[in-house]
């Protein structure tokens, strides 16, 4: 059996080709001179927690109200096929800042540290510090304080997490009248924005891009919402009625014919009890009433960027680090290998460069972001990098000459799923599976792995599995 650092080694991704920003010169695409110079674009980065596709944008709710995201989606390309590494925080978030996959790291879980597995790993934030970059990021970057890397940063704000993100917290929880339900809660907040985590990150954000600065900058700002408990300002729940809302699809059989590791990941217990409190439109409205929070708090930190001298010199990136179910497939979660859990948003707005208001369904990767990036500030291309850049989508969403793979999701060691344009192959590491038609079945209601009718397809998307799967990380 291959190392794990033996298979670091080996691992290759496509190496970027000369950047097509306005006024990067040849000398900096190629990578051999790393001063800095403002000839290359800044970075704003933008990282949402347990955002599914609710966007006004994407088409995923019909009564989400997101009109900052939704400006900024048209300003650039909106990926409606995204997906993540990991549907869950801190694996995604590694293996977006690094590009290495989770089944190369062995970093599956939370509480897993990635510096230990691979040392001389080189952060996306560190990449850019290299070439001349400052580097500012606050609020949920990787996943907590003790798995925050200082490195990274040239400055950093607030790294502190977990529930004092809220502040003041409810006197009384839970809110929901649910009783030990484990931070499974919703509720209002007799608040302002400002007293919220997340708008003391929006605002320092804002400070930053409001500075004069001498050299190109990276910001990156790290949102909790919509992330677990929903405790939000009252105007956001007002704008949310649950008698009036939307629920999600649901079918009542669904688990019939999922594998035992797929239905034991889907915990229906959650979702039953919280229909049998009644509370089903409220949880749906708390989530809700999240995202309009946190899109409030984007459209603080972009209508900085727009006041600044800096909006026709910065690449916007705005993406998920999981997505989350809110009772599609008897789930209320993430930390599945579902359609709900690992497609997330994905947005990017480069001037000049994306097509305004474009709409690509290519299966694409967060992971490729770094690789992208590179591309676009003229950085030195890193062939170590799994993933790879997807320029040419950013300019022509709908490219015939793009040469799609499904992309890889993965979910504790040896359980991972592929998806393609219409498919999503699941195999667990037992060696059950799953294959669902999301063209013909946009829920993902049918499992078709044991039809003879899509054996074909099957067998190909698992010629993409990964050929090494590696232990898991000791947590911390």
């Amino acid at each position: 059996m291959i190392s794990r650092r033996d298979f670091l080694k080996l691992v290759s991704g496509c190496a970027a080709t000369l950047p097509l920003w306005p006024g990067v010169s040849r000398r900096f695409a190629h990578g051999d001179t790393l001063g800095a110079t403002q000839d290359r674009p800044n970075v704003l980065l933008i990282i949402l927690d347990d955002m599914n596709n609710w966007i006004g944008c994407f088409g995923g709710h019909p009564d989400v109200k997101t009109p900052n995201m939704d400006r900024l989606a048209r300003r650039g390309v909106i990926f409606t096929n995204a997906q993540c590494a990991a549907p869950l925080c801190n694996p995604s978030r590694v293996s977006f800042f690094t590009g290495i996959r989770p089944s190369t790291s062995g970093v599956y879980k939370n509480g897993m540290p990635y510096r230990g597995v691979m040392p001389d790993v080189v952060t996306l934030p560190e990449h850019f510090m290299t070439h001349g970059y400052t580097a500012a990021g606050g609020g949920k970057l990787l996943h907590s304080e003790k798995l925050t890397d200082p490195v990274c940063w040239d400055e950093s704000f607030l790294r502190t997490v977990g529930i004092n993100r809220i502040n003041p917290f409810p006197q009384s929880v839970p809110v929901c009248g649910i009783p030990d339900f484990q931070g499974i809660d919703w509720g209002p907040m007799p608040v302002d924005d400002t007293e919220i985590h997340d708008g003391k990150v929006a605002r320092w954000a804002g400070s930053v891009l409001r500075r004069t600065h001498d050299k190109p900058f990276l910001l990156g700002v790290g949102f909790f919402m919509p992330h677990l408990p929903y405790y939000v300002p009252n105007k956001y729940l007002n704008m949310y009625p649950p008698e009036s809302i939307t629920l999600p699809a649901l079918k009542e059989d669904d688990l019939a014919d999922v594998p035992p590791q797929g239905a034991k990941w889907a915990v229906p217990h959650r979702i039953r009890r919280i229909r049998e409190y009644g509370q089903w439109r409220n949880a749906v409205a708390g989530y809700l009433a999240g995202i309009s929070f946190v899109d409030a708090q984007v459209g603080y930190v972009l209508d900085a960027l727009d006041e600044s001298p800096y909006l026709n010199n910065t690449v916007v990136v705005l993406w998920g680090d999981n997505g989350f179910h809110l009772g599609e497939k008897l789930h209320f979660g993430k930390s599945t290998l579902w359609e709900e859990s690992a497609r997330v948003p994905l947005i990017m707005a480069a001037p000049g460069i994306t097509t305004p208001g474009g709409i690509c369904t290519k299966p694409v990767s967060v992971m490729d972001v770094y690789p992208t990036l590179n591309e676009l500030c003229g950085l030195t291309p890193k062939p170590e990098l799994e993933c790879r850049s997807i320029l040419e989508l950013l300019q022509n969403p709908q490219s015939s000459a793009w040469n799609g793979v499904p992309v890889l999701t993965t979910y504790g060691q040896g359980n991972h799923s592929l998806r393609d344009e219409r498919y999503r192959y699941i195999r667990y590491n037992d060696g059950t599976e799953e294959l669902y038609d999301h063209q013909a079945d946009p829920h993902g209601w049918t499992n078709l792995a044991n039809e003879s009718s899509h054996a074909a397809i099957k067998e190909n998307l698992k010629k993409y599995l990964p050929r090494f799967d590696a232990p898991s990380v000791p947590t911390t």
